[in-house]
């Protein structure tokens, strides 16, 4: 085993182990919250190296590197769009993502389930809300979202799966936790709105490498991991960026 591959091993085994402990500090099943390896600032090899220890739920930030990747690592490999996602962009995405954790507006959710049609697709979507505050954030605003909820509910190619936000970048992970609950209450909020079509929401992606164990505790179904995972590689690629995943 080559020092590369032995210390992402010992990071993706770190990070697993923080994960089951925070569900059983929150009396949650660890099966109940799933690691997406955020890729952005990994490189390919160090990428394989993760797939090959088991990881296989991957998260990529920007949709061309995403389409690169997913082509550059074949096999049982589900890619996760985490980042901001332009209209032209969804076509060349669709086929190959599992899961869009950030549509942020009703324009773009229409532009997907219009192409999701012309593509005999359904993809699974969160909706990222903008819980922190910041202008510069992507996302709903809360009464946004509220006020277009039954349009969205009407998109025929798409199936809401369920919240996405991130916190405001901060130190202390406890600072996040606000956020996250929120997030879980407008989830629930949005369920009850759902009358009759009966909208499960059940996935809440929230928790990143600094407050990722806050998180579960308040629900997340979904941790987007970066820096963690290549900590002690290259340091130039490994810095703690405030992204949507790291």
């Amino acid at each position: 085993m080559t020092q590369t591959t032995q210390t992402i091993a010992e990071n993706y085994r770190a990070v697993q182990a923080r994960v089951t402990a925070a569900c059983q500090r929150a009396g949650r099943d660890p099966a109940s919250v799933t690691l997406i390896a955020v890729t952005k600032y990994a490189e390919i090899e160090w990428v394989r190296r993760l797939v090959e220890l088991g990881a296989s739920e991957l998260g990529e930030s920007r949709p061309q590197q995403l389409v690169q990747r997913a082509h550059e690592i074949p096999g049982q490999v589900h890619w996760h769009l985490i980042g901001p996602l332009q209209r032209n962009k969804v076509r060349s995405i669709l086929p190959l993502t599992t899961l869009i954790h950030s549509a942020d507006s009703l324009r773009l959710l229409e532009g997907i389930n219009r192409i999701a049609g012309e593509l005999a697709l359904r993809p699974r979507v969160l909706i990222e809300v903008n819980l922190s505050g910041e202008a510069a954030r992507h996302g709903f605003q809360t009464g946004d979202l509220l006020a277009a909820w039954q349009n969205i509910l009407k998109l025929p190619h798409v199936e809401i799966d369920g919240l996405m936000t991130m916190a405001a970048y901060s130190l202390d992970p406890e600072s996040a936790r606000p956020a996250f609950v929120r997030l879980r209450e407008l989830r629930d909020e949005l369920q009850s709105r759902s009358g009759p079509l009966g909208v499960r929401l059940e996935q809440l992606s929230m928790g990143m490498t600094g407050d990722f164990e806050v998180a579960i505790e308040e629900g997340a179904t979904l941790v987007r991991i970066g820096s963690a995972l290549w900590e002690g590689l290259d340091q130039r690629q490994c810095q703690e960026i405030p992204d949507h995943g790291s």
